[in-house]
């Protein structure tokens, strides 16, 4: 113990330390120097543990944004998918209206009475293709002309019609649900 004491005299001395009170704050110093080196082995820890929390949060935040990418583009290639697939499935139903008109005009004896028969039936077989698809006309004589919905290309004074009524329709206006297709073109009277 002697032995320890003088050579912390001798360390004390080259420190030019001469005091008791300094002996005794370097001697308290040289024992909170272990604390020290444990706490800061205790926060390189938590840093650490905290880069490997952020790590592991990038990594859930990169998965879910290629999930995310992917399900944008199984999205994209689905819409496509159905579009095209619902337009396939229209034309389909107007292939055998056109193979009637290729009937009709093939037969080139037939009555004109029973020729008119055929086109209205086949006219007919055309609208029920677009009433089925959720298409309706509109733009009847007599209706209340509505410039959202209608094309007025002339005007007409007629005493026996009421102010901004269709007079003549030249093509009907066509809707798909509250869509527009094509708006009716007609004659209004008395604007």
């Amino acid at each position: 113990m002697k032995k320890e004491n003088n050579e912390e005299i001798i360390k004390e001395n080259e420190a030019g330390i001469t005091d008791e009170n300094e002996v005794k704050e370097a001697k308290e110093a040289k024992e909170e120097k272990p604390a020290k080196d444990k706490k800061k082995d205790k926060s390189d820890g938590e840093i650490e543990k905290l880069r490997q929390e952020l790590a592991d949060k990038e990594d859930k935040y990169l998965r879910l944004y290629a999930e995310y990418d992917n399900f944008r583009k199984r999205s994209q290639k689905e819409k496509a998918d159905i579009y095209s697939s619902s337009k396939a499935d229209i034309i389909n139903e107007f292939l055998p209206i056109i193979d009637n008109f290729e009937r009709a005009a093939a037969d080139e004896g037939a009555d004109p009475e029973a020729y008119r028969k055929g086109i209205e039936l086949i006219f007919k077989q055309f609208l029920g293709v677009l009433e089925k698809n959720g298409v309706e006309s509109f733009g009847e004589e007599g209706e209340t002309f509505d410039p959202a919905i209608h094309s007025a290309v002339m005007v007409v004074e007629d005493e026996n019609l009421d102010k901004n009524v269709i007079a003549q329709v030249f093509s009907k206006g066509y809707k798909f649900g509250d869509k527009i297709i094509r708006e009716a073109v007609v004659k209004v009277a008395n604007t």
